[in-house]
């Protein structure tokens, strides 16, 4: 099946650049599941969640429908990748503890996708989808950024990233929700890990594609300034949205 396909361009990039989930979600996670044996992490890209998974469960059974995407995965003997949509898994009935999906449920198919859940699950079994949407650093490094996301790489967002603007409220999930504890997502990073983050948008990328020009090159000397010593290294904080559910 055809998949709606933003990052397999820039696989690499994307590997390079995003932040990581905080580690107590995934502490969470594994306390929620009625059983360790078994995680599936669907629209799992690069792997990140998925080898947090696997210092949890006995396996993990990742899958991206892009082979860009899980070519630069990282490996774990635990870790199985597959190249299969979240709406068509190949795992068995009634196998897994825990479904997850990490900053990819907009992209899904809603309804097929909860169908599989629905099968993939045992009884009592946990699915939980989080995602997260702006952050911040500093007032002037902030202006700047928003300048970026809604000026510049605006028109540039498919329609599905108004899921993650609204913090996942909106966006279908049709189980039985469980209350979820707050969770700080942040990373302290150099400018340069800044900047490689906000050009591994994919609004960036369609921006670039579009005008032959580099979005972030026309605020980078404002959050240049705003950042201080390029070599410094700063805390970047994310909105961090979880819903989570049994079957």
């Amino acid at each position: 099946m055809s998949f709606k396909d933003h990052f397999s361009g820039h696989a690499g990039a994307y590997h390079e650049a995003r932040p990581t989930y905080p580690e107590a979600l995934f502490d969470w996670l594994a306390s929620q599941a009625p059983s360790r044996d078994l995680a599936w992490d669907a629209g799992c890209g690069n792997g990140q969640a998925s080898v947090a998974l696997a210092r949890r469960f006995a396996r993990v059974h990742a899958t991206d429908p892009s082979a860009a995407q899980i070519a630069n995965a990282e490996a774990r003997p635990n870790v199985d990748y597959r190249v299969e949509p979240a709406e068509a898994c190949s795992l068995a009935d009634a196998s897994a503890g825990l479904a997850t999906v990490a900053q990819a449920l907009h992209w899904f198919d809603h309804a097929r996708y909860h169908a599989e859940v629905r099968r993939v699950l045992v009884p009592g079994g946990v699915v939980a989808a989080w995602a997260y949407a702006d952050c911040s650093v500093a007032p002037v490094v902030d202006a700047a950024k928003d300048r970026l996301y809604v000026d510049l790489t605006g028109p540039y967002w498919p329609p599905e990233r108004r899921y993650i603007d609204e913090g996942y409220r909106t966006v279908p999930f049709p189980f039985d929700e469980i209350d979820v504890p707050a969770f700080d997502m942040h990373v302290d990073w150099t400018l340069a890990q800044f900047l490689a983050y906000l050009r591994s948008w994919s609004a960036t990328q369609r921006y670039l594609a579009a005008n032959g020009e580099d979005p972030v090159a026309l605020v980078e000397d404002e959050i240049t300034r705003g950042w201080g010593d390029p070599h410094a290294v700063r805390r970047v904080r994310w909105d961090f949205h979880l819903r989570a559910g049994r079957v």
